[in-house]
């Protein structure tokens, strides 16, 4: 009866870590959002555009010169890609209308970005330094300010540059996840409807399949000196206000210059439940710190 029950003890923790190891696979592995749709469709010309990181992936992106010599980086969140019509397509057409030039581009592993696996906001900190080195270099008078709006992950990653890169002067973090473990834990529910107990026995295996390094946000807080806008939405089931007002508080005590707008939408749908209100907003904060 033992060599049995053991057996079948063996074949179920077997299953179980298969199962786990493929739901980490597939976390680290995002499914690619292509569309057709270009800044030509918002009356804009623009040029594709590919820059190297310095670990060797090659980012595609979009460079739409606005005649300006300041320029806004749109971040978008895990999962999606330039073309997100949920945030990126409307963002990138309020900073052309604001009069920003707009340089937009894939995260590795995403669009049609090359990479086989995203970090989360780990080397994604390589993509934002390698188009901002692109811009300093092929358009140096397009440079003179350089700030950033990002969603979700794209908003660690702004959260991150803020104080990792010189040449960012501010960032507006929409949604942005401070505790990765507890995100990652709830995203397993929002993303694939699995408990979220379940993230202790996958978070091994993302690491392992990806090679990134865990990044924490709320770490950053006593590191970030440049203008910051926070938005959280007290509907978001992935990251909750609370965590977001922690940052805010804590940064606030070395950074005069960080804004909290908190708002009742959920993850990364405050520009698509209320547009006027956030272009109000992000458009009042760019104006300020990038002119």
């Amino acid at each position: 009866m033992i060599g049995p029950f053991l057996s079948i003890i063996v074949f179920l923790v077997f299953v179980f870590i298969a199962f786990v190891a493929f739901v980490g696979y597939k976390m680290v592995r995002p499914p690619r959002l292509i569309e057709e749709w270009t800044p030509k469709d918002l009356g804009f010309d623009y040029e594709d555009v590919t820059f190297e990181t310095e670990d060797g992936l090659k980012l595609s992106g979009w460079w739409i010169d606005n005649g300006s010599d300041k320029t806004i980086i749109p971040l978008h969140g895990y999962t999606a890609s330039r073309w997100y019509s949920l945030y990126m397509r409307p963002t990138i057409e309020f900073l052309l209308r604001e009069g920003y030039n707009v340089l937009a581009f894939d995260f590795r592993a995403h669009g049609k970005s090359e990479g086989k696996y995203t970090t989360v906001g780990d080397r994604e900190l390589l993509d934002v330094r390698a188009a901002v080195e692109w811009l300093k270099k092929t358009h140096p008078e397009k440079a003179g300010k350089i700030g950033l709006t990002g969603f979700s992950m794209g908003a660690m990653v702004t959260i991150r540059s803020l104080a990792e890169i010189e040449e960012v002067c501010c960032g507006v973090a929409d949604s942005p996840p401070m505790d990765l473990d507890r995100t990652g834990a709830r995203g397993l529910k929002y993303f694939a409807n699995l408990p979220e107990w379940l993230y202790l026995f996958v978070k091994p295996f993302t690491k392992l399949f990806s090679g990134g390094k865990e990044i924490h946000p709320i770490e950053y807080a006593d590191r970030v000196k440049k203008p910051l806008l926070l938005i959280a939405g007290e509907k978001d089931p992935l990251v909750k206000v609370e965590e977001v007002r922690e940052f805010y508080e804590r940064n606030g005590k070395i950074n005069p210059n960080v804004e909290l707008w908190i708002t009742d939408a959920p993850h990364v749908r405050t520009l698509k439940l209320h547009p006027e209100e956030w272009k109000a907003k992000v458009g009042e904060f760019l104006r300020k710190w990038v002119g």
